[in-house]
């Protein structure tokens, strides 16, 4: 699944060296120009790691950080602030701020995507594993295989997608477009439905070799993985 990045950057210049040297490196690349626009990327799709330029127009980086901390849905959304401020207490102010690194202008493109690349692997090491683990569920990736507590399940390509981004999110709850965008992608049109269709057949997929349902239904919400009841 391609790890998502949101570039805060009004240079125009600067947003498109970043847009390609990411995209470039596998990443998938939205971005935000003004605070206002940055804030409303937030609230309509939750990203894997934010660049965030400290100097924007009318909202600037560092209350743009504060908002992320603040916000229920982000408060844990791994942070790096991008900046031409090189004084010692501009970093600690950007790092106090919620920043979780700090990187002066200019900056190597190669060092920044491994500074990324760090940092998920603290944040969310699912995103970097060759493996991941939720429960008695265990993803081989490489392999593209499924097994619960030693029993191989078998899945579609659409229900490997769909557990594979519950497990690198477990215990948080998705809506059924969020679901949408992260599994099937921002471009592909297709109803909601879709998403309640596919999640009954990985249930029946995982019940048939646990003999349990990991999948919850949050009413009015969406849907998450509970990896302890797997």
């Amino acid at each position: 699944m391609t790890t998502r990045v949101l570039v805060i950057e009004d240079e125009a210049a600067l947003a498109t060296l970043l847009t390609y040297n990411l995209e470039r490196a596998g990443f998938a690349v939205r971005v935000a120009e003004t605070g206002e626009d940055a804030l409303t990327a937030l609230a309509e799709e939750r990203p894997d790691i934010v660049l965030l330029d400290w100097m924007l127009p009318h909202v600037s980086g560092i209350e743009i950080c504060r908002q992320i901390r603040r916000g229920r849905e982000t408060a844990d959304l791994p942070v790096i602030m991008l900046t031409a401020r090189s004084e010692e207490a501009d970093r600690i102010r950007g790092l106090d701020t919620g920043a979780d690194d700090y990187v002066t202008k200019p900056f190597s493109p190669a060092e920044l995507v491994a500074r990324i690349n760090a940092l998920l692997r603290r944040a969310r090491p699912g995103l970097a594993a060759d493996e991941l683990v939720a429960g008695e569920i265990v993803m081989d990736l490489a392999a593209h295989r499924v097994r619960i507590a030693g029993q191989e399940v078998e899945l579609g390509p659409t229900e490997f997608r769909l557990l594979r981004h519950f497990m690198e999110n477990p215990g948080r709850v998705y809506s059924r477009d969020q679901i949408l965008d992260a599994v099937w992608g921002r471009d592909i049109h297709v109803e909601d439905r879709t998403v309640d269709v596919h999640i009954g057949r990985l249930r029946k997929a995982l019940r048939a070799a646990a003999g349990a349902d990991p999948i919850r239904t949050v009413r009015g919400a969406g849907y998450s993985l509970e990896a302890a009841r797997s």
